[in-house]
Parts: C-alpha cells; sequence; structure tokens
C-alpha cells in the first residue's frame, strides 16, 4: 500500500453538509421538540381544570350539607321569636372544612375563608305564619399547583376566590 490509499481510508465518510441536509436521522426529535410545549398545555389545563372542578365540588357539597343542617337546627318559628343564626357559625364551618378535606383523593388546594350562616322571614300567607329561609354563604380560595406550566403560556393568577351559596325553607328542630 502507498501512504496516499492508507490516508483515503481513515478519512471518515459523509461528513459533508450536504450528506448532513439530506439526512432525516433526529427528525423524531426536533418535531417533539415542537410539540412538546402545546402538550405540556393541555396537560395543564386537564389536571388543573380537573382538580378545580373536583375541589369547587367538594365545597358546594359541604355548603349544601351545612345550609341543610341548619335549617333543621334552626327552630320553626324563628321569625316570629327573633334571633339570629350566629351561634352555629363554628358547627357550620365544620361541616364545610370536613367536606373540603375530608378523604379526598385529589390533593387540597381550596381553602375557606369565611362561612356566614343566616336566615331571612319571607311574608306571605303562608300556612304558619312567615316562612323561615336559611343560608349558608362560604368564600373560598381556589391555588393551583401547576401555575408555573401555565404562567409560561401567559397565565395571570394562581388563585381564585368565589362565593358559594345554598339556601333551605326552615323547618326546626
Amino acid at each position: 500500500m502507498t501512504s496516499s490509499s492508507s490516508s483515503a481510508e481513515h478519512r471518515p465518510k459523509g461528513l459533508g453538509l450536504s450528506r448532513f441536509w439530506r439526512s432525516e436521522r433526529g427528525a423524531i426529535l426536533v418535531e417533539f421538540a415542537l410539540v412538546l410545549p402545546m402538550m405540556l398545555l393541555v396537560f395543564a389545563v386537564i389536571v388543573e381544570g380537573s382538580r378545580m372542578m373536583w375541589s369547587y365540588q367538594a365545597a358546594i357539597s359541604g355548603v349544601r350539607d351545612a345550609t341543610r343542617y341548619l335549617a333543621r337546627i334552626l327552630p320553626s318559628d324563628i321569625c316570629a321569636s327573633g334571633g339570629t343564626a350566629d351561634s352555629y357559625a363554628g358547627t357550620i364551618t365544620a361541616i364545610v372544612d370536613r367536606s373540603i378535606s375530608g378523604g379526598s383523593v385529589v390533593p387540597g388546594g381550596i381553602t375557606i375563608q369565611t362561612v356566614t350562616p343566616s336566615f331571612t322571614c319571607h311574608e306571605g300567607s303562608y300556612r304558619g305564619g312567615n316562612v323561615a329561609v336559611a343560608e349558608v354563604a362560604a368564600q373560598v380560595e381556589i391555588t393551583f399547583p401547576l401555575v408555573r406550566v401555565l404562567q409560561f403560556f401567559g397565565a395571570a393568577s394562581e388563585r381564585f376566590t368565589t362565593t358559594i351559596t345554598d339556601r333551605s325553607r326552615v323547618f326546626g328542630a
């Protein structure tokens, strides 16, 4: 062998620029990199939306249970005798809190700001006189754990506050 033929054998083949542009190796990786942000956004929206609805439904259930309890525990003649529902605030708050934090598969992220029990008297020609309607209003704050992913796409807030209200006719104890 001559020295010129041995140097040609050791030169790597296919390192030219034209061969690089024609090659399709790595195309799938590039396509995945282009689609990954949208996949992350869809994943975050699905997870956060599902968790938010689960937590919100738990809060609604707690407010509904607390309203039913208040409607049963208030005296049926509370409109005639007077009185307030303030003495039941601790029990009502505990009912709503238990519903929100009780044995959920999905992590919390919802906190109770305030729970307000009250009642209103509706005048009319009803059997038994005026009718009392119990009301429970809970102000809750829902936080989003995956907010960093959503902020990457322009989401502004990591939490929101809403008020859940339910009413029920007072049947009395």
